[in-house]
């Protein structure tokens, strides 16, 4: 009994030191590009892959990576955050094509890439399937994290990690259903793959709805930051776990969950200082957890298996960039029929491009059960493709919006908001100290005061204004940054009525059906 207790506690300090290890090399990767400007240029996921390369090529191995690790601790704070910050009228206004691409993209990229691989590599069809599967899931965080870095359109944001949040559940969905084909205990028929996808999709949504709103409406019950912070945390790990267990999907609860606590609960439970608490921790938590995923993706790169299965790795490249475009160019067009809402060339072009594969298509590949005589072969072509799409469509994602003139402005836009800033501190500064007259200082010192802050509002209003009159376009961001704080306004006073029991039930608010988008008006 004293040597197992000795054994696990070897264990369990063996397992802290190699996470801390795990966590300095990531968080010393974080501090590259602050002292060599040229990492800046690297997206800081890619350097972290780069850097586990760096460490498998001179065998280093940090840990060894399972796809248990992956799918219950990493998985499921990463697609939370990602739902919460998902706004749900920009989702909504883009529910159709993001449903067309992960439903349907996700069918298409699976039979493309088996196809190939059967018909150009000589592999088994039930392989090549499993193969299909595995890369069928979209992992764009290092893609939307440039977007947000450049100031790209939010519209090409939202397809992008919409698509990604939804055809995670769909790709882990089909995965399951051709491992039990594969092992005899499933028929390949189009009525059982229906009932199986209705199933587990169902169960997800449902129960991941029941836990959303009821949290939702918990939260209303009290003001405690910690412990409302704490809940979005125990609600991202208990939905997957109790659909996981109830046999649904916990990809699709733990987005349904987020998104309406994101949406909903955190407008009618929460108030705005702990939804921007709550926000900051989702935000640190994604930031600590993608370094650690990524740096171990490189890390466990076997590159004597990369060598031996480099035909296999090259089809399903080509297959894999030739099935999405297909899927992408295609389900557009179908899309814009249906909605009349169209999605410009270039913004299909970088869907196209920056369809990349990361934590999730590894996690579904080394799942396999050992008793496949393939495993192996699935493994070493799935490491090879992530590898692919992270290296070198990663790396050229930047380079491929420039030549399309898709860059924003975000370097104007953050001058800008700057500038606004420290005029509105300014003015708080001001209106305090003509309100505020306390006894023993001197009325000059108030007067001198006074004097210096007009002063630099007046530099500043002067410096808005040169802003404003060189960069035209400033003035829709400007517009549109107003709708939001007005449609927050708005948003806020319902829920502080929802919370004072004054209403029964949260409003939508009107203001966004009256005012327009900054763009709409300009057109």
């Amino acid at each position: 009994m004293l040597l197992a207790a000795t054994i696990g506690e070897e264990v369990i300090t063996s397992n802290i030191k190699q996470f801390l290890l795990v966590l300095s090399v990531s968080l010393g990767v974080a501090t590259l590009p602050q002292i060599f400007s040229w990492f800046r240029h690297i997206p800081y996921t890619l350097l972290l892959v780069i850097v586990g390369l760096g460490l498998a090529f001179v065998d280093v191995r940090l840990v060894t990576l399972s796809p248990e690790l992956i799918l219950f601790i990493f998985l499921p704070p990463l697609l939370f955050e990602a739902a919460w910050n998902l706004k749900w009228s920009n989702l909504k206004r883009d529910l159709v094509p993001i449903t067309l691409y992960a439903v349907f993209g996700v069918v298409i990229s699976i039979v493309g890439v088996a196809i190939g691989l059967n018909q150009l590599a000589g592999l088994s069809l039930t392989t090549a399937l499993l193969i299909g599967a595995s890369l069928s899931a979209t992992d764009p965080v290092s893609v939307t994290a440039l977007f947000r870095e450049l100031g790209v359109s939010s519209r090409l944001g939202t397809l992008m990690e919409g698509e990604s949040l939804f055809n995670d559940g769909m790709a882990v969905v089909a995965f399951s259903f051709l491992v039990s084909f594969s092992l005899g205990t499933a028929q390949l028929g189009l009525p059982s793959i229906l009932l199986e996808l209705f199933t587990v999709v169902g169960i997800g949504v449902v129960v991941g709805g029941v836990i959303g709103f009821s949290i939702s409406y918990l939260t209303q019950r009290f003001d405690l930051p910690m412990v409302e912070q704490s809940l979005t945390l125990v609600s991202a790990y208990g939905t997957y776990l109790i659909i996981e267990d109830l046999g649904g999907s916990g990809v699709i609860g733990v987005v349904t969950t987020g998104l309406i606590l994101g949406n909903f609960g955190s407008r009618i439970g929460m108030n705005p200082r702990t939804r921007v608490i709550v926000s900051e921790f989702w935000e640190f938590l994604a930031f600590f957890v993608n370094s650690i995923v990524f740096l171990l993706i490189g890390d466990q790169i076997r590159f004597a298996g990369l060598a031996e299965n480099l035909q296999l790795i090259a089809v399903s490249v080509g297959a894999m960039i030739l099935m999405r475009g297909v899927a992408i160019y295609i389900l557009s067009y179908v899309s814009d029929r249906l909605t009349q809402s169209p999605i410009s060339l270039p913004d299909q072009t970088i869907l196209w491009w920056g369809g990349l594969r990361g934590s999730v298509s590894i996690a579904i590949a080394l799942s396999v059960s050992t008793t496949l005589p393939e495993r192996d072969k699935i493994i070493a072509t799935v490491f090879g493709v992530v590898l692919f799409t992270l290296l070198v469509q990663g790396l050229t994602i930047k380079p491929l919006l420039q030549k399309l003139q898709l860059l924003g402005d975000a370097p104007l836009r953050e001058q800008y908001m700057e500038l606004m800033t420290r005029h509105v501190a300014l003015e708080r500064v001001l209106q305090y100290l003509q309100k505020d007259q306390r006894p023993g200082i001197d009325l000059e010192f108030y007067r001198y005061q006074e004097t210096l802050i007009k002063g630099e509002l007046v530099d500043l209003q002067e410096d808005i204004d040169k802003l404003q009159q060189e960069y035209p376009d400033l003035r829709s961001f400007i517009t549109e940054q107003f709708r939001g704080e007005l449609l927050a306004i708005e948003a806020d006073t319902y829920a502080e009525f929802v919370k004072a029991g004054r209403l029964n039930k949260e409003l939508s608010p009107m203001l966004q059906d009256v005012l327009p988008y900054g763009d709409e008006k300009k057109g």
